[in-house]
C-alpha cells in the first residue's frame, strides 16, 4: 500500500484547494514575500542534498548531458503546452483565477513547482525506499513541506495549482512499484550522486521560484535517469 504516496499527493491537493480559497484574503505583500521564502527553502535543500555528492564528475557530465538531451527534445516546452491546455478550463470552473495574468511569469512559478513536487531528490528517493522497504517517512515529512508550499503558491496561481498533485502521483507511484526492480541494481555511491543531481535541480528550482534566475529545469530531469549509470561506469573504470 503506498501511504507515503497517497498522502503526499493528498497534501498538494489539499494544500493548493486551501491556499486558492484564502488567496484574495491574503495581503499582496504577503502573497509576494511566501514564494520567495519558498525559493529559498528549496535552494537549502538542494544544497544539503549535493554535499552527499560522491562522483563530481559523473554528476557534473550527467547533468550536461540530460539538459542536452532535454532541451533536444523540449521537454519544457511540452510541459508548458499542457500547463496551457489546462489551465483555461480550470479557470472557467472556478471563480478565482489567481493573481499572475503575466503569461511568461505564470509558466515560469507554475512549471517550476511541478519539479518541486514532482521530480525532486527527496520525493523520488522517498518512493523509492517505501516500496522496497515499506518505510513511509521520508514521504511523510516531504508532504507537511508539500502542503504549505502548494498553498503558498496557490493565492497566486489559483487553482490550477492543485492539479499538480496528478503528475506527482502518477511520477511517485511508478518508482514505488519499479523500486524492487532499481534498488537492488543501485550501490550507495550511485544513490549518493543520484541525490546530489536531485540536489542541483532543486538548487536551479529554488532559483526560479525566487525569480533571479529562469533555468530550463524541466530540461535538466533526463540526468536523473542519466547519472546512476554514468555514476556506476565512472567509479568502475575511471575512478
Amino acid at each position: 500500500m503506498p501511504i507515503g504516496v497517497i498522502v503526499n499527493s493528498l497534501a498538494v491537493f489539499f494544500g493548493g484547494l486551501i491556499g486558492a480559497v484564502l488567496g484574495d484574503k491574503i495581503p499582496e505583500r504577503t502573497r509576494t514575500a511566501l514564494p520567495l521564502t519558498a525559493g529559498v527553502a528549496s535552494m537549502a535543500m538542494g544544497v544539503n542534498l549535493i554535499l552527499k555528492m560522491n562522483t563530481m564528475p559523473a554528476v557534473v557530465l550527467s547533468l550536461i548531458l540530460g539538459s542536452a538531451l532535454g532541451e533536444l527534445i523540449k521537454f519544457e516546452k511540452g510541459i508548458e503546452w499542457c500547463v496551457g491546455r489546462i489551465r483555461g478550463p480550470i479557470e472557467r470552473i472556478f471563480s478565482n483565477k489567481g493573481t499572475v495574468d503575466n503569461q511568461k511569469e505564470f509558466m515560469e512559478k507554475f512549471v517550476g513547482i511541478v519539479i518541486l513536487f514532482s521530480a525532486s531528490g527527496t520525493g523520488i528517493f522517498g518512493a523509492l525506499k517505501e516500496g522496497m522497504t515499506g518505510d513511509y517517512s521520508v514521504l511523510l515529512a516531504k508532504s507537511f513541506l508539500d502542503f504549505f508550499v502548494a498553498a503558498i503558491f496557490a493565492t497566486a496561481l489559483g487553482y490550477i495549482v492543485l492539479t499538480i498533485c496528478v503528475p506527482q502521483f502518477a511520477v511517485l507511484i511508478c518508482l514505488f512499484f519499479s523500486a524492487s526492480i532499481i534498488l537492488p541494481m543501485t550501490t550507495p555511491s550511485m544513490i549518493s550522486d543520484f541525490t546530489a543531481c536531485g540536489g542541483m535541480i532543486m538548487l536551479a528550482t529554488g532559483f526560479r521560484i525566487s525569480g533571479i534566475k529562469a533555468f530550463a529545469i524541466a530540461n535538466m530531469l533526463p540526468a536523473l535517469i542519466l547519472v546512476m549509470p554514468i555514476s556506476y561506469l565512472w567509479t568502475t573504470f575511471v575512478k
